[in-house]
């Protein structure tokens, strides 16, 4: 672990199988709402799988939280050993922190205001459950491979999801 990771604590399941994965994420947007997207890396033993996707109309938080649920969502055999690396604290803390407090609350916050993208903390939840999951923060733009992978794969899938409005117009199709 270098300088830039923390190590946080783990959600645990069933005992996992086979060899372990490492999932590296980000989340972009072009405004913030705006156009978004997300990239995964995903690394078991020696093979290596990408991934991405978009909407036209997100916000930076909610493509953080993709990047995490579309890289578990997409692990078919389960129980398994997942590390998953995220550049965003808001992901890294909301997961291993501050969830607990808001299912004890009704997806309240401690202020007793609604949990923001609440159907996302939920899916991440449901689709953590699945393996024994445990989280790392590594910081941004700061030379980790796997990290600047994930952050270029999401700027992409942002620019594809820029490029598709921009093609549509203010009315219609272009």
């Amino acid at each position: 672990m270098n300088q830039h990771e923390q190590t946080t604590t783990s959600t645990d399941s069933a005992a996992p199988t086979g060899e372990p994965v490492i999932i590296y994420t980000d989340g972009s947007c072009s405004g913030n709402p705006g156009p978004g997207g997300w990239g995964a890396v995903l690394l078991r033993g020696d093979r290596r799988r990408e991934m991405s996707d978009g909407e036209p109309a997100t916000t930076g938080n909610r493509m953080e939280l993709m990047g995490a649920i579309g890289a578990l969502e997409s692990l078919k055999q389960a129980p398994l050993q997942v590390t998953v690396f995220t550049d965003s604290q808001y992901v890294q803390k909301g997961i291993t922190e501050w969830i607990h407090g808001w299912k004890d609350n009704g997806w309240k916050t401690a202020a007793r205001k609604p949990v923001k993208n609440e159907d996302l903390w939920r899916r991440l939840d449901a689709a953590m459950a699945l393996h024994s999951v445990g989280w790392r923060w590594v910081k941004g733009h700061a030379g980790n491979e796997h990290n600047e992978r994930a952050d270029t794969l999401a700027k992409a899938a942002t620019q594809k999801m820029r490029d598709q409005g921009h093609r549509a117009g203010p009315f219609g199709a272009a």
